[in-house]
């Protein structure tokens, strides 16, 4: 009988633990320990509560206004379909930069819609909270996958394609499309998968990337290295909370007053 599995990964914790290309100066490891170590603590918390972003928050109304189009196909033919999502979304109870730029959003995408008389396999609102996770385990590693696509189309009777919705300036990073193609070999066996990104604000795809199974194998056993690396990490908090600092080294700098933690963290330029 196998052991449990308790270790897990995510693309969310590989770009907490490792910084994506010419992103170096900017990441640090300290805030990985508060938001997955030091969650429970009141204050932190607190702020990982608060710190859904106008940006994120914009990206999030994004995507379910996407949902809303394709879940109700009369709205997107339909003269004052953006203010009909709109009152779905509730965006008049919301900051007026957030509104308008969610209802130019969902004009763009009224006018040319990505997925129109496509084979939609999934697509989601974004606010279903965690996926189901993966179990992957192997001779040499174990661990929960977590993968939360947006939208799965079927291309074939053999191939489907993933696409992940950005908004505003969030740069495309492979790492996260690479997580996808990884879960979709579990998810959807029968098919080839490959995968893109697509920014609902300025209309602007990637270019699609693909992966050989040999180079799955290297993205999946890498990910096992993540996910037991975090966990020692965790461990050696939880046995001398003393050394935080030295388990997620801080990297302060000008960044620090774009970080949810600068009020509580220490080593920020902004903290107390």
């Amino acid at each position: 009988m196998s052991s449990p599995v308790r270790l897990f990964a995510s693309y969310n914790l590989w770009s907490l633990i490792a910084p994506a290309s010419g992103q170096q100066r900017w990441h640090c490891q300290m805030k990985r320990g508060f938001i997955k170590a030091r969650q429970d603590e009141p204050k932190v918390k607190a702020l990982l509560k608060a710190k859904v972003t106008p940006s994120q928050r914009i990206g999030l109304l994004a995507q379910k206004g996407v949902y809303e189009f394709h879940h109700n196909r009369n709205l997107l033919n339909s003269v004052d379909g953006v203010e009909k999502v709109a009152r779905l979304l509730k965006l008049g109870n919301l900051a007026d930069e957030i509104q308008q730029r969610v209802r130019q959003i969902l004009k763009k995408y009224q006018d040319a819609p990505l997925l129109l008389n496509k084979r939609i396999m999934l697509l989601t609102r974004g606010d279903e909270g965690f996926p189901k996770p993966i179990f992957i385990e192997r001779q040499d590693y174990h661990f929960r996958l977590y993968a939360a696509m947006d939208c799965v189309l079927n291309e074939s009777d053999s191939s489907l394609h993933i696409i992940d919705f950005k908004t505003g300036k969030s740069p495309f990073d492979r790492r996260q499309a690479l997580v996808y193609l990884l879960a979709a070999r579990y998810l959807y066996p029968k098919y080839q998968a490959t995968a893109s990104f697509y920014n609902l604000e300025m209309g602007k795809k990637s270019h699609v990337i693909t992966v050989s199974s040999s180079e799955l194998k290297l993205i999946e056993f890498h990910l096992g290295y993540i996910a037991e690396k975090h966990q020692k990490d965790l461990q050696k908090y939880r046995q001398n909370k003393r050394i935080f600092s030295k388990i997620f080294p801080p990297n302060p700098g000008y960044h620090c007053r774009f970080c949810p933690f600068n009020s509580i963290c220490e080593h920020s330029e902004d903290g107390e």
